[in-house]
């Protein structure tokens, strides 16, 4: 899947954070995570899971432990296993993120 197949699968909803399933294997998950303008999804942690963000498109704010960092298009964070984390839209244009976990979530 090329990139711009990857973000015309973006589905954004006004409600709330918008998350679309890409790959999921016995290892590893891959989705989107979609933001419209000050959509966030809310400080948490994954006890035994490793956690990879790569915007796509947009801007925002990512925090991993406790240190919030500015991200746009093409930045990477890292949010390791048991870390607490967030990410928020702070820009004027939606925020489309490729998320991928491992091991993948169990739901």
């Amino acid at each position: 899947m090329v990139l711009s197949q990857i973000v015309s699968r973006a589905a954004f909803t006004p409600e709330k954070m918008g998350k679309v399933s890409l790959a999921k294997g016995d290892h590893l998950f891959a989705g989107l995570n979609c933001f419209l303008p000050g959509q966030e999804h809310k400080a948490h942690t994954h006890a035994d899971q490793d956690k990879i963000y790569v915007v796509l498109e947009g801007a925002g704010e990512a925090m991993v432990s406790g240190t919030t960092y500015a991200v746009s298009a093409g930045d990477l964070v890292f949010a390791p296993a048991g870390s607490s984390h967030s990410l928020r839209n702070t820009g004027a244009s939606n925020l489309a993120v490729l998320v991928i976990l491992a091991p993948p979530p169990s739901k």
